[in-house]
């Protein structure tokens, strides 16, 4: 978490610390109340959103639980119970969907190309009378691919259906503006832009029927209940405002030098997801004939901190559900690795990333089977 953001949070556990009031409640509560608001605004401003579409919830996963399960319920009666959402869709959009699947919705899992793009044909194909909502990812939680919204939303619009993205590892990082794109819903996130964890944010456009999620207070709206986490979104709100320009440009430059040194320095090595059309902090690339636990538990005695696909890094203990959508096999799962770069990082630590994947790789394929081979 950005300092700044600690800074910006830490009144509002200590002084303007109540719950947020009305305009006629106790002074600390309408501090807090504006302190929220001011959080709020920032979102909405970046969003180029109006007042009162922006909600405050725990996170990614319950703001995408609450879109999901809060149009099923709210259309099931009135239009039909068939959703869509892509094969590729983080765990918070696919494993609601398979929920609401296993409440009697139809539910259609959409494929993608070996890149991770959303079969566009395919989509419009699937729509029906009874569909009820689209769920398309904005930016790809593993390999980064990011979709083109656009054509997406136009879609949507165009058969009057409501849509769906998760921007949880775009929101900031890419362009993202509901003036100009028909988007319905967006599930927001504050740990991905040196945030606090615990809070996050869902755009829901006007007039969008919706049920709430959770039975309670009239808080946030009467759209979710329970008391605000206002250090949680003040917090939010200045991790909003501190992301620029210039920090999208450093991170594209280590994430371009990461997958350049990968392809260029070490054999046998496949890219994850499209070149060009990917987040900025993204890089996740296959190093065959090793498996990736093994090369993140190396990595991590050097001092990197990276992620795998492999299934015994995953707590379901199956291996990477988006490099087998995108059609790539086990072994290709199993050696994925995916590097994300910050607001800390430097282009230093992307060149000594590489020089110790190159060391590692080329010591456990001397080891394997596979790689002796």
């Amino acid at each position: 978490m950005d300092e700044r953001v600690l800074e910006a949070m830490t009144p509002y556990f200590f002084d303007t610390y109540a719950v947020a009031t009305s305009e006629f409640g106790y002074s600390i509560g309408i501090e807090s109340k504006e302190g929220l608001e001011r959080a709020r605004e920032s979102i909405i401003s970046k969003l180029e959103a109006s007042s009162g579409e922006v909600i405050f919830t725990s996170g990614d996963t319950e703001s995408s639980n609450t879109v999901l399960k809060g149009i099923a319920w709210a259309l099931k009666e009135k239009k039909g119970k068939h959703i869509i959402v892509s094969k590729i869709e983080d765990f918070s959009v696919l494993n609601t969907a398979k929920a609401l699947q296993k409440q009697g919705f139809d539910v259609t899992f959409l494929d993608v190309d070996a890149e991770g793009f959303v079969d566009i044909e395919g989509l419009r194909k699937a729509i029906t009378k009874e569909t009820v909502l689209v769920s398309i990812q904005h930016g790809n939680q593993e390999i980064g691919t990011v979709q083109d919204l656009k054509v997406i939303s136009e879609i949507c619009e165009e058969k009057d259906v409501f849509l769906h993205t998760d921007a949880t590892h775009s929101f900031t990082r890419l362009p993202l503006s509901v003036k100009e794109l028909p988007i319905d819903l967006i599930t927001m996130s504050a740990h991905t832009i040196h945030g606090p964890k615990g809070i996050g944010a869902l755009f829901i456009r006007k007039d969008t029927q919706i049920n709430k999620f959770m039975d309670g207070g009239f808080q946030e709206f009467n759209l979710r209940a329970g008391v605000e986490n206002i250090p949680g979104a003040i917090g939010f709100g200045k991790a909003v405002e501190l992301v620029n320009e210039e920090e999208i440009r450093h991170l594209k430059a280590m994430r371009d030098r990461v997958i350049d040194k990968s392809l260029s320095e070490i054999p046998d090595v496949t890219l994850n997801g499209n070149r060009n059309k990917r987040l900025p902090q993204n890089a996740n690339l296959t190093f065959h004939y090793v498996e990736g636990e093994s090369i993140i538990l190396h990595m991590d005695m050097k001092g990197f901190a990276v992620s795998t696909g492999s299934a015994c890094f995953s707590r379901s203990l199956e291996s990477s559900h988006v490099i087998r959508g995108i059609g790539g096999d086990h072994e290709r799962a199993h050696g994925s690795v995916r590097f994300t770069f910050g607001r800390y990082n430097h282009m230093g630590d992307a060149d000594a990333a590489i020089d110790a994947m190159s060391e590692i790789v080329a010591r456990l394929r001397e080891i394997s089977p596979l790689g002796r081979k």
